[in-house]
């Protein structure tokens, strides 16, 4: 019966339109609608039968509602059928939606640059006090290593550490609270797949997030623990989702003294020492494995990896 809801859901011209965008990128149900020249609750209706038949999958980000294809079993024999029975280029109506898809990419890609151009001088500001990203960067790839296993990014702002890190892992999530970072986020990784699985963004709370127990190999909180203002609790999360033998980076400042950061760019704590660190991370059954210091400027940029501790793998294994 599931194969038929299949062959059903796909009979129809418009939901085979769907998979086919769905299958080049995350869209929303207004870009769909756009795309297709179809009225928003038609899109809905289409969608329904897709998400029912299990070709897709979707989940609410504030007012939004976005679909992406469901991984299935199923997946990759359809979808190379499709590909056989469209040809290289594809039929009429895919030529189309490409075109008109590549103005939904334009679209974004503008509001990212509107964005930015609002905020690239406070971004500069922060940036100019520590050393060059790239510095940071490659250290990051250092520690973590070359597999990632499963990737949850927290905080994931514009994308960037899910851009660096993703190739190497076998699922990417990145997960921020603001709609307009995961725009953002949305636009720079837009195409870039981990095999037939796309990187997936999601809208989420640091102190709830909606993933299950052990369900990460490598987490990444990178300059997100100063703007919380109770970061134990957010390490404690951290700690639920990493699995036996995974890995926790936290990258942050150093201790500073820079009130202005915390007036004007909502700072709630100044910085980091090794002992807060490795605090939290004990009192969540974690430990401090790594450190690093990067010096350079007025801000001392520091990462801590962590691992859960033996004594929590032996009470799970009891």
């Amino acid at each position: 019966m599931a194969l038929l809801d299949v062959f059903r859901a796909l009979a129809d011209p418009s939901r085979l339109r769907i998979v086919h965008l769905l299958r080049e990128m995350e869209l929303s149900v207004g870009e769909i609608a756009q795309v297709l020249g179809q009225s928003q609750p038609r899109v809905s209706r289409h969608i329904k039968v897709l998400v029912d038949a299990g070709l897709a999958l979707k989940r609410r980000e504030g007012s939004s509602i976005f679909l992406t294809c469901a991984p299935s079993l199923l997946a990759v024999p359809l979808f190379n059928l499709l590909d056989a029975s469209a040809g290289a280029e594809g039929d009429h109506w895919t030529r189309a939606d490409r075109a008109r898809l590549a103005a939904v990419r334009a679209d974004r890609s503008a509001a990212a640059e509107r964005w930015f151009a609002a905020h690239a001088t406070e971004w500069d500001k922060i940036r100019s006090l520590h050393v060059p990203e790239a510095e940071v960067e490659a250290v990051m790839a250092e520690l973590l290593g070359r597999d990632l296993g499963r990737l949850v990014d927290i905080g994931t702002g514009t994308g960037r550490i899910l851009e660096l890190l993703a190739p190497a892992a076998h699922q990417a999530i990145g997960i921020d609270r603001s709609p307009e970072m995961l725009r953002l986020a949305r636009t720079k990784l837009d195409g870039q797949k981990l095999g037939e699985q796309p990187v997936e963004l999601r809208q989420g709370d640091i102190n709830a997030l909606q993933l299950p127990d052990a369900s990460a190999d490598t987490i990444t909180l990178h300059q997100v623990l100063h703007f919380l203002p109770a970061p134990a609790s957010a390490i404690a999360e951290c700690a639920r989702l990493l699995a036996d033998g995974g890995q926790l980076l936290i990258v942050d400042f150093g201790p500073h003294e820079r009130e202005e950061l915390r007036v004007e760019h909502a700072h709630a704590r100044l910085g980091f020492s090794d002992g807060q660190i490795r605090g939290w991370l004990g009192a969540s059954g974690l430990d401090l494995v790594d450190t690093r210091t990067l010096e350079g400027g007025e801000l001392t940029i520091k990462l801590w990896l962590a691992q859960p501790c033996l004594k929590r793998s032996k009470v799970k294994a009891a």
